[in-house]
């Protein structure tokens, strides 16, 4: 889809963590992702805000990559709350 001149799509999600210890390990397992991120259409940052949250900037020149920025950052954090539950399940045993 071509980039409309007229109008750019900006939004954020802010992850919230129990404990900055497991904020940092998202953080850290997303920077592989993040690189990958990185296109012409659109644009996505992160950053640690205070103890626990982690928070996504996404800014798209049009919807279609804004939509495939979205589900990039939903998808990690459907991986990572199912890693999470692995090993709370795992320490259970």
């Amino acid at each position: 889809m071509k980039k409309n001149l007229n109008y750019t799509i900006t939004s954020s999600i802010k992850f919230t963590f129990n404990d900055s210890k497991t904020r940092n390990i998202s953080f850290n397992s997303f920077q592989p992702e993040y690189e990958r991120l990185k296109s012409k259409r659109s644009k996505v940052f992160v950053e640690k805000e205070g103890e626990n949250n982690l928070n996504f900037s996404i800014k798209s020149g049009d919807i279609t990559a804004f939509r495939a920025s979205i589900n990039e950052i939903i998808t990690f954090g459907k991986i990572f709350e199912s890693l999470m539950q692995l090993v709370q399940n795992s320490k259970n045993l």
